[in-house]
């Protein structure tokens, strides 16, 4: 039996990391839902497209436990979390991130997401794969310039061009 992911999407996210998370999970019968870190379940992608997610990211704290991977749909994350980061959506976001990891389960990102990890001391130590312009920024992970890295319970992507490397070795976990 697959496994369940819960899918974190930022408001504007990339589309084109979003969806190619969401259609590797669909072809390979991998149940998942989107959760919008946002108030509304109403989002857009970063060209402007308007997506419907299933729910809001308030709504999966404390449902942790149905699921057993996290998926963090980078977008314009940093400049809109530092924009919004008083907002709940923001304080709920990280609180379901850190929830995810202190239960040892898959916390899978691109772009941004190491720095998201790192900033919530998730993988001190362990090397990551992220965005080249913020490899400088991250304190307690390993940033590095590998396209995709698996170390532990942390996948990360260098960019949303990069997913397709990252997906084989995700998937596998997945089934």
């Amino acid at each position: 039996m697959s496994k369940k992911v819960a899918v974190l999407a930022v408001n504007p996210v990339n589309g084109a990391g979003l969806f190619q998370y969401l259609e590797a999970f669909f072809e390979n019968g991998i149940s998942y839902k989107t959760f919008a870190v946002a108030e509304t379940t109403q989002i857009k992608t970063n060209s402007g497209i308007s997506l419907q997610t299933d729910d809001v990211v308030a709504n999966l704290k404390g449902l942790e436990n149905e699921y057993d991977a996290l998926v963090f749909a980078c977008g314009d994350a940093m400049p809109k979390f530092s924009e919004n980061a008083g907002k709940q959506f923001n304080q709920d976001m990280l609180t379901v991130i850190k929830s995810f990891d202190d239960s040892g389960k898959i916390l899978v990102g691109h772009c941004a997401a190491a720095l998201l990890f790192d900033n919530l001391g998730i993988g001190k130590g362990k090397k990551v794969a992220l965005h080249p312009f913020i490899k400088s920024v991250v304190k307690g992970c390993v940033g590095t310039d590998e396209q995709s890295v698996v170390e532990g319970n942390i996948y990360t992507a260098q960019t949303e061009s990069s997913i397709p490397s990252l997906l084989p070795d995700l998937l596998k976990a997945l089934k």
